[in-house]
């Protein structure tokens, strides 16, 4: 999924901070106006794939006081951290590997070569940021770098799969 200059600046920031602590970061957003910003920040134990509150409110300090300082955000912003939760988003290659064979909906930002944006299918693997899905209209290929949204579908195999953490990386 692509990030805005402003939020690969952000993550570039707040990197070192959050793998400091044992954490990754799974996504960060900045959405708003100079008005009133809102910066969402997800993170995971990537060993376990969960954030607790306890998680939450360490990292929130740490981020707020290195956000502080370098000030990446010109106006107010409310600093939101959170779990990915069981029905995450996929962002990159790995996200794709690890969920290989579950059930997912994804958005493009541009038309696929069939003409949709749109798609729900089993995630099939992904080699080079090239992604494979099955869907009821068959299999779908498209670039990683071309996914405006996509998350995992909550259903009672991912429950299953994830009740140990997240799936280990599959094969591509």
């Amino acid at each position: 999924m692509k990030q805005t200059p402003q939020e690969r600046k952000i993550t570039e920031i707040i990197t070192p901070v959050v793998e400091e602590q044992g954490f990754a970061i799974v996504q960060v957003k900045l959405s708003g106006k100079e008005t009133g910003y809102t910066l969402q920040i997800m993170a995971e134990d990537p060993n376990t794939g969960r954030l607790g509150i306890d998680d939450c409110t360490k990292l929130s300090h740490s981020i707020s006081d290195i956000l502080d300082v370098e000030d990446p955000i010109n106006g107010q912003y409310n600093l939101e951290i959170s779990s990915p939760g069981i029905d995450r988003p996929l962002i990159n290659d790995a996200d794709y590997l690890r969920f290989k064979g579950f059930e997912c909906k994804v958005e493009l930002a541009i038309p696929s070569e069939i003409g949709q944006r749109r798609f729900r299918g089993f995630i099939v693997g992904c080699d080079d940021g090239i992604v494979t899905l099955d869907t009821d209209q068959g299999s779908v290929e498209f670039d990683v770098g071309n996914v405006s949204k996509a998350k995992l579908i909550l259903n009672d195999k991912l429950i299953e799969a994830t009740k140990n953490g997240p799936p280990k990386l599959a094969e591509a």
